[in-house]
């Protein structure tokens, strides 16, 4: 594939359309908060702001989540079916930093007000640290499986994570060697804890508010603006570029001097890094963390999120996201759909597939350039 036409194809031109949609959708997600009630007051059905600020958090996150996956299967052409392992073990690392870590270190007598923000912070860090050394060393084994191999030693990894966390296998051995109780993740039930409270200079809020959770909206927005932008100069680097040339090409891009194993290995690490740091930031929002989220159903949501968006653009995943949760949502609206919401958004992925080739962000592009030529 030449420069040229893969720049054309697969790339993400900065052009003014580009850059004036970047900036529409900036200034509506600095504004959602307050236009979301006035949308309530109008009339306008099914529009509740507390939860709407909440699902809108949650797509951030789950956009994060989905372009991290993308890093690994639309520029590098490996698919996994076992990213939930890095949200799982980012989520137990931040219910383990807010439960037993922050007290025994005495951060509300250090930091005073500050004490819940600094807990979120380095219970962030520390999770995305852990997501990156589990991807270096499951990494350092995956990649040198091929297509179907690789997703299945991913998803044997995911689910052996899963085990370990149902069953509580890390608190019986802590017990056996005389430390602890026996309780680790807690088994099914997972371990539940809430984020406390700021006090800024007098001004007191909630950090993780369930029922309106405005403040940690903006937080989610901060590190989901600052998680993308990494991304994409990532992919718009020559290390991008070398991963799209593996991806068309494996046996050309080795003849060219290119070491595949590792650019694959160092693409699998920072997937994996990204993933850890979307779910450090998901489980405070939820305030629980359980074996669930290193389950393969959980793994197949980013799988799902960059098909409906499309894989070829760096968007796409982004666009994903936000269409899956929204079309769940509308599903849950509708107690008929709701009843066999599988069977119905089903339907609405094979529409997708089938004539969307390269997902929604495929569809607006044609649709795009149908109204450019017509004018």
């Amino acid at each position: 594939m030449s420069t040229s036409f893969g720049n054309r194809v697969f790339g993400d031109a900065m052009s003014r359309r580009t850059l004036v949609g970047l900036g529409v959708f900036a200034v509506l997600s600095l504004l959602a908060p307050y236009l979301l009630p006035i949308l309530s007051d109008i009339g306008v059905p099914w529009i509740a702001p507390s939860f709407q600020r909440k699902l809108l958090a949650t797509s951030f996150i789950f956009a994060i989540f989905a372009t991290a996956f993308n890093l690994l299967y639309g520029y590098t052409g490996l698919l996994s079916f076992g990213h939930a392992m890095f949200v799982a073990v980012a989520g137990y690392t931040v219910a383990k930093v807010v439960q037993r870590v922050a007290p025994a270190l005495g951060f509300g007598d250090m930091f005073g007000g500050l004490a819940t923000f600094v807990t979120w912070f380095v219970a962030l860090v520390l999770a995305t640290l852990l997501a990156t050394l589990l991807a270096i060393g499951i990494g350092f084994l995956a990649v040198r499986l091929e297509e179907i191999y690789f997703a299945l030693i991913t998803l044997s990894f995911s689910m052996a994570i899963w085990v370990i966390a149902n069953q509580d296998i890390l608190g019986s051995l802590l017990e056996a060697v005389g430390y602890g109780s026996g309780v680790f993740t807690n088994g099914s039930d997972g371990l539940t804890f809430v984020m406390g409270d700021i006090n800024l200079f007098g001004w007191e809020f909630t950090l993780v508010d369930i029922v309106n959770p405005i403040a940690y909206y903006y937080l989610a927005l901060i590190v989901f603006a600052l998680a993308m932008y990494g991304m994409w100069r990532i992919v718009n680097s020559p290390f991008g570029a070398t991963c799209k040339a593996i991806r068309e090409n494996p046996q050309r891009a080795e003849a060219l001097g290119i070491n595949v194993t590792r650019h694959q290995w160092m693409t699998f690490i920072i997937s994996g890094a990204f993933s850890g740091l979307a779910g450090a930031v998901l489980i405070p929002l939820l305030s629980n963390v359980n074996p669930q989220y290193a389950y393969w159903t959980f793994s197949a949501q980013p799988v799902l999120m960059t098909i409906i968006g499309g894989a070829y653009a760096f968007t796409g995943p982004l666009v994903g996201a936000f269409a899956y949760e929204y079309l769940r949502w509308f599903i849950s609206q509708f107690a008929i759909l709701e009843a066999y919401w599988q069977f119905s958004f089903g339907v609405l992925l094979l529409i997708v597939v089938l004539f969307f080739p390269n997902g929604v962000h495929g569809g607006l592009s044609k649709l795009s350039a149908w109204i450019q030529e017509r004018r």
